[in-house]
């Protein structure tokens, strides 16, 4: 198919009944009468570029172990055309997924048992991959004035306090802010001061919406501070379940750092890439971005549908939309329906939504809507939503 010839029929002609039959955690977590808007995948086929490299590789049988030479390139021809990056190849590294590149990266920038500061809600695995890093969690949470923002405040309290590694999720899950220029330098600025390493998670760059402009983190350091970015294809063409993502070391320090862990673990990070990841990755970098372009209108679309249905059926419901990513963040707490509204959305609509307390404590009263699908399911998402008040 060629994605020249789509229209948008591409992302609205989606049967629930050829969804059901897929195997992913979506759709295979709760029964059939549950609608699943929860985990961050989206129900849209495959963009044809990634598909006929898929499919080129089942045909020959091409299924071994990764190779990831030509990784590099793609990316760095996609973050120079996309995000307006400039980025040295040899810092770019392969690893299984962005949580796995995480843990290397505050393993490579940190020592054992450093805080290591997050600002929750905020992507729920951030808390369990700290952890496993043997590194200890640092709370400073957003404050919600007039939208999201970071507390900058109580961000020097903790680099002051001794943390040692910042964990930026930018654009950031579940809230859906693209911190603007400022707030990077901001960011970039205190670290230097206090010799804090800053890992950014940027997963969801290629999702920004129209109106807003993402700035890569690497691109407003300075080249001396220790800092990673990590970056992948996974969610923007949907290709989580294939494993493969990137580091991008942001000065010689980092990347000296970065090649000594890879290349001691390759048991743990090298072999464990998937090959298939590797290829549609590749495949999306160089080729995938006429149906990126579709896709984010799509989105756009949703994002402010979804702003629509609230308001008509659930009012008392408070929702921003989001700047990035395919995630609406809604506030229940004026809706009587506890601490857990997910639960009770589960239990009275059978519609499932992403529990805000997992994001951190500040996410109580709070759901999680995954607007990655057509408007007629997201609109039964809705409906579901309110039957269950």
């Amino acid at each position: 198919m060629d994605v020249k010839s789509q229209s948008t029929d591409f992302f609205e002609d989606l049967s629930l009944e050829r969804l059901h039959r897929r195997k992913s955690e979506k759709w295979s977590t709760y029964p059939a009468d549950v609608l699943p808007a929860f985990v961050a995948e989206m129900d849209f086929a495959l963009a044809p570029p990634v598909r006929q490299a898929l499919e080129s590789a089942i045909e020959l049988g091409d299924c071994g172990y990764a190779a990831i030479d030509e990784l590099a390139e793609a990316f760095a021809a996609f973050a120079a055309q996309r995000l307006h990056w400039s980025i040295d190849e040899r810092a770019v590294f392969a690893v299984p997924d962005i949580m796995a590149g995480v843990t290397e990266s505050l393993r490579a920038l940190s020592e054992p048992d450093a805080g290591v500061v997050i600002n929750p809600p905020v992507y729920a695995p951030f808390f369990e991959v700290i952890k496993a890093a043997g590194r200890r969690i640092v709370e400073v949470p957003l404050r919600e004035h007039d939208g999201w923002d970071i507390d900058f405040d109580a961000l020097e309290r903790a680099f002051a306090g001794g943390a040692k590694a910042y964990l930026l999720c930018s654009p950031h899950n579940p809230v859906g802010r693209v911190w603007p220029r400022q707030d990077l330098e901001h960011i970039a600025t205190l670290a230097r001061e206090y010799g804090v390493a800053v890992v950014s998670d940027e997963v969801h760059a290629p999702l920004v919406m129209p109106g807003k402009d993402f700035v890569p983190f690497l691109q407003i350091t300075d080249g001396d501070q220790p800092c990673i970015a990590l970056s992948s294809a996974s969610k923007a063409w949907n290709i989580a379940g294939l494993k493969c993502a990137l580091m991008i070391a942001g000065s010689e320090q980092a990347r000296a750092a970065v090649k000594t862990i890879v290349c001691a673990n390759p048991t743990a990070i090298r072999w464990r890439i998937g090959h298939l990841g590797a290829i549609g990755s590749i495949a999306a970098f160089l080729h995938g971005g006429p149906w990126l372009d579709q896709l984010q209108h799509h989105l756009d679309r949703n994002r402010q549908l979804l702003e629509s249905l609230l308001e008509q059926h659930i009012p008392n419901a408070r929702y921003a939309p989001p700047q990035a990513t395919y995630l609406g963040w809604v506030d229940c707490s004026a809706l009587d329906l506890g601490s857990d509204p997910a639960a009770r959305f589960l239990e009275r609509g059978r519609v499932a939504l992403e529990a805000g307390y997992k994001f951190g404590t500040q996410g109580r009263n709070y759901v999680r809507v995954n607007m990655g699908t057509s408007s007629g399911i997201l609109t039964e998402i809705v409906r579901r939503m309110a039957a269950a008040q």
